[in-house]
């Protein structure tokens, strides 16, 4: 299906049960994600908890409408304000957020800035603030994007796949980026929040993780995944469907 918001066509699709007007999932993907990039996560989750989940891809990636590159550099925290307008299109009122990297960091941008009110927060390797591993891992991408196979692998997942490489890669490798911080807006956030971290993450460290706990005001759980890296369901499907399931149908 399609949401329009403000003349963009942004992709969605829902899993699970019929929306009913009730507690909903939402996902959002990382920074070269999609809906398919989620694989069967969404639906998996959803199904286990027997809640409606609305996977959607953001502006310039997968099927949606395209961006122009460069993004501005506050590109998440745009993003953020815009989950507000995808809510209220799908008339979701009571939403458990579930993001991954990027669209974990939109998740405790839209929480802490008061842009949406969730009843918990899911955030699968999340950033609050810039690291040089993650810097370091991002300049590889470009180099596997241009001369290796990642353009092939994403070009599967999104229509313009050079908007959406370049567009994350660009803001991320850019020097004023690197002030880019999200720990002043922590404390606002008083739902509960589940973190689920990779140990073996190539593009952020425990640090992010600590950060977190610390500076959320509501209660946080932490599960870390033994040999995972930056996408722990996608390594270690079996194990993290279980563990979100269970935090999620703690919050019902």
């Amino acid at each position: 299906m399609i949401l329009p918001i403000d003349g963009v066509e942004l992709e969605a699709r829902w899993v699970g049960p019929p929306p009913d007007g009730g507690p909903t999932l939402v996902f959002l993907h990382e920074g070269l994600g999609s809906i398919t990039q989620w694989r069967d996560t969404p639906e998996a989750i959803a199904s286990a908890v027997g809640r409606p989940g609305l996977v959607y891809s953001r502006q310039g990636y997968g099927n949606s409408t395209p961006v122009e590159v460069p993004r501005p550099l506050s590109y998440m925290h745009d993003e953020a304000k815009r989950l507000a307008e995808v809510l209220a299109t799908a008339m979701i009122n009571d939403a458990i957020l579930i993001g991954h990297s990027d669209g974990a960091s939109i998740a405790l941008i839209a929480a802490g800035a008061g842009h949406v009110a969730p009843r918990a927060l899911v955030l699968i390797a999340p950033h609050v603030f810039v690291e040089d591993v993650s810097v370091a891992s991002i300049a590889a991408a470009a180099d596997a994007f241009s001369a290796g196979d990642l353009r092939g692998k994403l070009a599967r997942h999104h229509a313009d796949v050079s908007g959406a490489f370049w567009g994350w890669n660009r803001a991320w490798l850019d020097p004023e980026f690197r002030a880019w911080n999200l720990e002043a807006l922590l404390p606002a956030i008083k739902v509960p929040t589940l973190i689920v971290q990779g140990s073996d993450d190539e593009y952020g460290t425990l640090a992010q993780v600590e950060a977190i706990r610390a500076g959320v005001a509501g209660p946080v759980s932490v599960e870390l995944v033994e040999g995972a890296g930056h996408a722990p369901f996608r390594d270690a499907p079996d194990l993290v469907h279980v563990q979100i399931a269970a935090f999620v149908t703690a919050q019902l």
